[in-house]
Formats: structure tokens, C-alpha cells, sequence
């Protein structure tokens, strides 16, 4: 069954534009676990725009469900994840300076940095993902490299949803086949939503774990958290 993890970036960013401590992000993650998510996903850049260091480790030994470490392995960021011991890490191959993550790992041309660093997470007790396009060939090379799970990259299939969501979903579905055929874990994230949540699972039901952020905090501004949370819950709640 497809767990929910909630990235609280968003929160961090409307706490920083002000300086102070409103929201507080800490019990903003204790409060979507309380509402129903089955984990927190936190991405902290080097910049610290959204999430700061210290936030995961404030928020870290506070959590009872899953925690999921998303970014690019440079030494600050292996660093925070081998103090902080989170459940999963996710590799996202993202710029310093990119508003967003915008692509997957080539996990062929990179396959000797990720297979070390998967071994490095992996022999600390961690769950490793490799966020990915929807790339069979992106999908055979992550196992390759040694990893737990792919995340795929969804903000295709987001755009090109309201087109036509077979097509959206076609290299998606191809994607996790072989992710499912390398016996690799399945995760996915990047602007799924309440609109085109349901179908993605309904499609791809071996689905493991959503990360969603962005959506949920934009939802909540009109129907609270805690129902938005809810209401995500039970878009893949659907077996």
C-alpha cells in the first residue's frame, strides 16, 4: 500500500521570509503525522532558503513515522544525513542554485559516484532512493548502482495530465516495470496533486511511497491541513 510522505520545505519557506519562528516547522511535521502522514521528507539545500540544518536536527528525534533526507550528495549535505540517521535518503541530483529539483540522475554516466555513495548510506543502515526520470534504462542503471528504491520524477506526468493521462502515465508505467523487474522499491514525487494522484496509483498501485510538498501546502490554504491531508490519504488509499 502507497505511504504518504509530507515535504514541509514549503512551511520553512513562508517561516524564513520573515525571520522568525511562525510557523513553527517542527510541530508542522509533528502535526502531519498527527493528521495522518506516514512520513516527513525534508530537502535541505546549502543555501538553507527552506530547511535549514538545524531544522532536521531539531525535528529528527521527535518523529515516529518515516523520515526521508532528499538532496544532492555533497559532503555537507552526507554529512547531516550520517549524523541525523534518517530512514531514507534520497539522491537528487539538483544545482545549488536551482529553484527546484528539475531532473533525474543520468545514473550511467554517474554510476560510479552514486554506486559509492548508495554503499556509503547503505552501510550506516539507510534506505537508499535515486530520483530518476522515467527512464527504464535511467531505472536498470540506478540498480546497478546498488540502490534501494528509484523516485521517479512526476512533474512530466503532471504537465501533461490534463491532455491526456494514459499517455501522461505510459513512461511511467514502463518505468516502474523495470524498476519492479530490477527488484527495486518504487517511490514517486514532484507536482502530483489531488487532481492526478489517483489515477497515477491506480496505475502504478506497487507504488511504494509519494513525496508531495508543494500541492499539500497550497491545499491547505483553503481547506486546512489537516483535511488536506486527509483528503490525499484517501486518494491512495484506493486498494
Amino acid at each position: 500500500m502507497t505511504r504518504l510522505s509530507v515535504n514541509i520545505n514549503k512551511i520553512a519557506t513562508i517561516r524564513n521570509a520573515r525571520g522568525a519562528n511562525m510557523p513553527d516547522v517542527v510541530k508542522a511535521a509533528l502535526d502531519c503525522e498527527r493528521f495522518g502522514a506516514e512520513g516527513i521528507t525534508v530537502h535541505p539545500r546549502p543555501d538553507e532558503r527552506h530547511i535549514r540544518y538545524q531544522d532536521v536536527r531539531d525535528i529528527r528525534p521527535l518523529l515516529s513515522t518515516e523520515f526521508n533526507m532528499e538532496g544532492n550528495p555533497i559532503e555537507s549535505f552526507v554529512q547531516l544525513v550520517l549524523e541525523n540517521h534518517p530512514d531514507q535518503v534520497t539522491l537528487v541530483p539538483d544545482a545549488v542554485d536551482a529553484i527546484t529539483s528539475n531532473a533525474g540522475w543520468n545514473t550511467l554516466a554517474n554510476k560510479e559516484f552514486l554506486t559509492e555513495t548508495c554503499a556509503l548510506f547503505k552501510s550506516h543502515g539507510i534506505r537508499t532512493s535515486i530520483f530518476v526520470d522515467p527512464d527504464p534504462q535511467m531505472v536498470y542503471g540506478a540498480a546497478a548502482c546498488g540502490c534501494d528504491r528509484v523516485e521517479l520524477y512526476t512533474e512530466g506526468y503532471a504537465r501533461e495530465y490534463k491532455i491526456d493521462p494514459r499517455k501522461a502515465v505510459a513512461p511511467y508505467l514502463a518505468a516502474a516495470q523495470a524498476a519492479q523487474d530490477a527488484g527495486l522499491g518504487l517511490n514517486a514525487g514532484h507536482d502530483l496533486s489531488l487532481e492526478n494522484l489517483e489515477f497515477f496509483i491506480r496505475t502504478i498501485p506497487w507504488t511504494d511511497e509519494v513525496s508531495i510538498g508543494h500541492a499539500i501546502i497550497c491545499d491547505a490554504l483553503y481547506m486546512g491541513l489537516e483535511k488536506t491531508i486527509q483528503a490525499y490519504l484517501e486518494k491512495i488509499k484506493i486498494f
